[in-house]
This record gives C-alpha cells, structure tokens and sequence, in this order.
C-alpha cells in the first residue's frame, strides 16, 4: 500500500525527520500520560466531588474506554483522509475537553468529559507511530520506533511526576488545565513540523466492523464495572454483556467475510500475533489496573503526597528500560515463548507479593513487589509487540501498528474495570458495623476510602483512629483481592504462551 503526502505544498515539501519525531512523541506522551496522570487525584476527586469507588472506576475507565473502543476506527479514518488531519482535530477535541473537565462540579459531569477527552484521544494515537513509520526513509525508521516505543513506555511515569507535582500547589482541576495547554501545544507542533500522509489506495470503508468493535469494547467494560457493583444478574448488565458478546462474534463472522476488514480475525490464527496480542493485553490489564489500586496504597495507607506516590513508582520505569533492552538477546538464546511466560510469570510474582503486604507493611516490601513486576514488564513489553510486529510482512506493518495500540488501550481498559470493580466491592464488605455514624458519613465511608479517611479525621478522638484503622484495613483486603484476580489472569497467560507460543518468531502472511 503506497504511502503518499497530502495537502498543500508545505505538505508536500521534505520535513526534518527530528522535527516529526517531536512532534509525534509529545502527541504520544498526551495521549499516554492521562492514562496515568489523574490516578494520583483519585483521593482528591473522591472528596471534592462526593464520588464512590464505581464512580472513580468510571473516571478513570471513561477515557481508556472510548479510547480503546474507537482507536481502530479513527485510525482508518486517518489512512484515508490524512494522519495529521485526524491528530489535529483530536488534539483540539482533547483540549476542549480537558478544559471542560476542569470546571466540572459532579462525578457524572467529568466522566462525560473524560469519555470526551478519550475521543480526541484515539484520534491523536494511531497517527503518531503511523506518521513516523510512514515519513521516515527506510533507514531511520527503526530508530523512529524505538524512540516512538521509548516515550510510549515512559509516559505513564511522566503523568504521574507531572500531575503529583501540580497536586503539591493546586488541587486536581490544574491537571486538565495543563493537559489542555499541552494538546494545543501537540496540535501547533503537528501543524508546523509533521508532513500530513495517508493511504494512497483506499478501499471500502468497513462500517459494519468499526460499529460492532466499539459497542462490543464498551459494553463488555460497562458490564465488568455496574455487574460487580449492582450485581451480575441486573437486567442492564446481563444485556450489556449479551451484547459485548454479539458485538465480538458478529465482528469475527463479518470480518472473515469480508474482503477489506478493519481488522482480519483470521490474523488471531498465526501463533506469534495471537500470543503476542494476549501478552500485550494481558500486561497493560496488570499494569494500569495496579496504578489504579497501588496509587492509592501509597498515599491513603503510607500517607505519602501525591509528588512522593509519583516518585515511588519510579524504580519501576528504572527496572523496565535496561530489561526490555537485553530482552532481544534474551528472546534470540531462550526463545520468544520462554521469555514471553516468564515476563508475565514474574508480574504476577510481584502482584502476589504485594497481595500479601498488611498495613504495617510499609514501603521497603512494596518496593521489592513493584521492582519484580518491573522486570516483568520489560521482558514481556518488546517480547509482546516484536510478536505482533514480527508476524507480519511488511506490507501489513499498519494492521501490526493498529493491534499494539488496540490491545495496549483495550488492555488497560478492562484492567481498571476488573481490579477497581473487586477492589470496590471487596473493600465495602470488609468494613465493621458504620450504624453508629451518620446517614451522610456512613454512605461516604462505604463509598471509598478516600472519603472514609476524610470522614474519620473530622471526627477526631478515639472514634478517628477506630475509623482510621478499620477504613484502612477494609482497603487492604480490597487491595488484597483485586491483585489476586490480576495475579490469576496472568499465571493462565503464561501458561497459554508457554505452550502456544513459537520459540522463533516467523512472517506470515494471509493471502
């Protein structure tokens, strides 16, 4: 498929590649750090905003959600009609949006603008690495990659240092103020310094697929959330997850049909990309649904600032870059399955270990926790998208692009639904008997725990440090159970790649 430049002549003229390279990184780092990035206010939002534990789950999933819903979509949306097009128009989106938020006064009204900000979002994501895989000349195109995958991986730790460091001064409102001056920055940079490319043959535009992926993403995320608060027999999340399950098959009946698929099932037939994409998935639900969960270990049971949780999380991103670095060599002397298996072996045995910590516990066990699952991380990140990238031809590097990005999104969606679902649920029934509080505080207590701890320091005596202690127990057992669940899902994945995996990774190519 032929790749052309579209638009005026500016367009068309040749651009430094370093100049596209920022441009898309900081389009990147938007994107990636807002995942990440209002983890850290959670606690904040729970008071200021009178929000439950189900609610937070929705505003942190409300953007990961639409994001990964419409990531594919928009993505052909940008093939056809021009990357950079789509990317500034997602930048404006996301910035008007981010903006909005910061003024909201409800929980609904910021989940509807973080579903809005997860809009712009996925129209931003796929036109980074698509821009550069596509501008750049054969022989640098590697190094635009490895850079692009840089910033992807680093993003997530850049949101949370950035937003604990304007939680130290400002409350949680400065973070969407800063993401909006960021997407308007991301939006000029585009225009000014990233050639606009798109797809030169164009096919049928596949409606059908795009319509059925998105429903089934955000009704099977729907379902895991409002089953595990209402219950898994409510008539809306029984029809819900009905659909989700509609939606996926319906798109793998009509995908296998069809001559120009948004995204060809039958890809999921070739070992490499099918165990690759689950490795992926699988390692963004553990990684984003902790920070939803450990984010608030650090500051509601260790009592650490926002800033401080940030920095505590860093050791991790120090453990994944040299790891992930060595894994090429690894994966060449072991093979793709054993390292694959044992990335997500070794996530699941930091998990574990965190599972068991107590409230005493302190940092120091945490710590040995996290470093371990960081190594987890960096076997499994580059051995997981390598898979993908490497069982392709190169005429079929955009759908490998497209997978990565799908997966990483839909992972991280279903990881915070998962894990702040059980954690929510667990949490309100390991509390003690609240019928001596009031009506308000005792819904606010069995809310989050958050609003629990905000509770008992206005009560103040020995009625405090009861509330304190119980509060703080309950989201430890919380805690306790979600990363269990996760531990579960991983200890399955990795026996799955162990077995189903290739050792050596090989093209292949429907026909």
């Amino acid at each position: 498929m032929e790749v052309v430049a579209v638009g005026n002549g500016s367009d068309s003229r040749v651009r430094s590649t370093g100049a596209t390279l920022f441009a898309m990184c900081l389009s990147l780092v938007l994107v990636v750090a807002s995942v990440s990035a209002l983890n850290l206010a959670l606690p904040k939002i729970a008071v200021d905003l009178n929000a439950s534990t189900t609610a937070l789950t929705w505003i942190a999933d409300g953007y990961t959600v639409a994001l990964a819903a419409l990531v594919l979509p928009l993505g052909a949306l940008g093939d056809r009609w021009g990357r950079r097009n789509i990317l500034i128009g997602g930048t404006l989106l996301f910035g008007a949006a981010s903006l909005a938020a910061s003024f909201a006064d409800s929980s609904n009204e910021l989940i509807v603008w973080r579903v809005v900000m997860g809009l712009g979002a996925a129209m931003i994501m796929p036109g980074t690495l698509s821009t550069i895989t596509a501008a750049f000349p054969p022989q640098q195109r590697a190094r635009g990659v490895a850079v692009w995958s840089g910033f992807a991986a680093a993003g997530a730790i850049i949101g949370m240092l950035a937003a604990g460091a304007l939680l130290e001064h400002w409350s949680w409102r400065s973070i969407f103020v800063v993401s909006a001056a960021t997407a308007l920055a991301a939006g000029l940079a585009a225009a000014a310094l990233a050639p606009n490319t798109r797809d030169e043959d164009q096919g049928r535009p596949d409606f059908a697929g795009a319509v059925l992926s998105s429903m089934a993403i955000g009704c099977l995320v729907y379902a895991i959330i409002e089953g595990n608060d209402k219950g898994w027999t409510e008539p809306a999340v029984v029809a819900t997850g009905a659909v989700a399950l509609l939606g996926f098959a319906g798109y793998a009946f009509l995908g296998v049909r069809n001559d120009e698929p948004l995204l060809d099932p039958r890809l999921f037939g070739i070992p490499g990309f099918r165990t690759g994409a689950i490795t992926v998935l699988v390692q963004f639900m553990a990684v984003f649904g902790f920070f939803f969960v450990g984010l608030q270990y650090l500051q509601l049971v260790l009592d650490y600032s926002p800033l401080t949780a940030a920095v505590a999380l860093v050791p991790v991103a120090l453990v994944v870059l040299p790891t992930a670095r060595f894994t090429p060599w690894l994966v060449e002397r072991l093979g793709t399955n054993v390292l694959m298996s044992g990335g997500l072996t070794l996530l699941a045995g930091g998990f574990f270990w965190v599972a068991r910590l107590n409230v005493d516990s302190g940092y120091l066990p945490f710590l040995g926790g996290i470093v371990l699952s960081g190594v987890g991380i960096g076997l499994t990140s580059s051995t997981g998208t390598s898979a993908i990238v490497g069982s392709l031809a190169s005429g079929q590097q955009g759908v490998a692009s497209a997978v990565n990005d799908a997966t990483r999104e839909v992972g991280s969606a279903v990881g915070i639904a998962v894990m702040g679902s059980v954690f929510g649920r667990v949490y309100a029934d390991n509390l003690p008997d609240l019928s001596q509080l009031p009506g308000a505080a005792r819904s606010a207590v069995e809310d989050s725990p958050a609003a629990g701890l905000h509770v008992a320091g206005q009560l103040g005596g020995e009625q405090a440090l009861r509330l304190a202690d119980a509060v703080q127990g309950a989201f430890m057992d919380g805690l306790s159970a979600s990363l269990l669940v996760i531990c579960a899902v991983l200890m399955v994945a990795a026996a799955g790649t162990a077995i189903r995996a290739p050792k050596r990774g090989h093209v292949s190519e429907l026909k």
